[in-house]
C-alpha cells in the first residue's frame, strides 16, 4: 500500500466485495438475528422496511482515508443499510466529516439522503449487527477477509479506528496483507499514532452515544482527530516538500 498523487482504485473490485459482504452467511446465528430485529423492529420505525441484513461499506471509492466502525447499530446501519446511518453515532460522526470538509452534508437519515464523501470511505471490523453490539471474537474473525481485501483494493494512506475493536481489526488486516508490523504491536488509545509501512494508524474513541454523551468523547477531540487524518492523507499524497 503505497501513497501517489494521482491515487486508482479498481472499483469494480470494491463493488464485488461490497456484493459479497451483502450475500455473507458466515455467521447464520446473526442473520437470524438481523431477520428477527427486522421483523420485530423498534416501536419508532415500525413503518420502516428494515435493510436487515450484512452492511456494505461506504465512500469515495478514491479515498486515502478509510474509518474502520466497529458493527451496524440494529436499528441504524441495519435498518437504512448504509454504515453510520439512521442513529445518534451517526449523526456524530457525519456531523464532524462536514465540520472538517469531507462530506457535502452533515446528516445522515437514509440511503439516497444525497450524502457524499470525499477522500474518506468507512467500513467496519464487523458489517452485522451484533446483539448488544458485543460482537464474538469467532464472528470478527469469520468476517476479518473483507477489511483485508478492502486494505488491498483501497491502499489507504491513513486508517481511523473507532475504538480497540476496530484497532486490532485493522492490525490484523495489516499483517493478512503482509505488510512489515511494527514489534511491539501499537496499543490502542485516543489519537493513537502510528506509522506501518507507508500508511498512518490512527485512533478515536468510538462515536457511539455512550462516549459522545458522557462526554468522554467531545466534538474538538474528535474534529481534531479528522484534521489529522486529513494533514497526514494530504502530507503523504504529495510526498515531502
Amino acid at each position: 500500500m503505497t501513497g501517489q498523487d494521482s491515487k486508482t482504485t479498481d472499483t469494480r473490485s470494491l463493488d464485488v466485495l461490497n456484493s459479497c459482504i451483502t450475500k455473507c452467511r458466515r455467521c447464520p446465528e446473526l442473520r437470524d438475528y438481523l431477520d428477527s430485529v427486522g421483523r420485530e423492529k423498534r416501536k419508532a420505525y415500525a413503518d420502516c422496511e428494515y435493510w436487515a441484513k450484512p452492511v456494505p461499506s461506504f465512500g469515495d471509492r478514491r479515498a486515502r482515508i478509510l474509518i474502520v466502525g466497529l458493527a451496524p447499530g440494529a436499528h441504524g446501519a441495519n435498518r437504512t443499510g448504509r454504515m453510520f446511518t439512521g442513529d445518534r453515532s451517526g449523526d456524530f460522526l457525519y456531523a464532524a466529516l462536514h465540520r472538517v470538509g469531507l462530506a457535502n452534508q452533515p446528516n445522515s437519515t437514509h440511503r439516497d439522503d444525497g450524502l457524499k464523501l470525499t477522500n474518506v470511505y468507512i467500513t467496519a471490523a464487523q458489517h452485522c449487527a451484533p446483539p448488544a453490539n458485543k460482537p464474538t471474537s469467532r464472528q470478527l474473525k469469520a468476517c476479518s477477509s473483507y477489511l483485508v481485501q478492502e486494505l488491498r483494493v483501497l491502499r489507504p494512506l491513513v486508517m481511523l479506528c473507532l475504538g480497540g475493536i476496530a484497532w486490532k481489526a485493522t492490525l490484523n488486516a495489516l499483517a493478512g496483507n503482509a505488510v512489515d508490523m511494527p514489534r511491539p504491536l501499537p496499543k490502542f488509545s485516543h489519537a493513537a499514532e502510528c506509522d506501518i509501512g507507508s500508511s498512518t494508524l490512527l485512533g478515536s474513541y468510538h462515536v457511539s452515544q455512550q462516549n459522545t454523551f458522557t462526554g468522554r468523547l467531545t466534538e474538538p477531540m474528535f474534529d481534531a482527530v479528522l484534521n489529522r487524518a486529513k494533514s497526514l492523507a494530504e502530507l503523504k499524497a504529495t510526498g515531502p516538500k
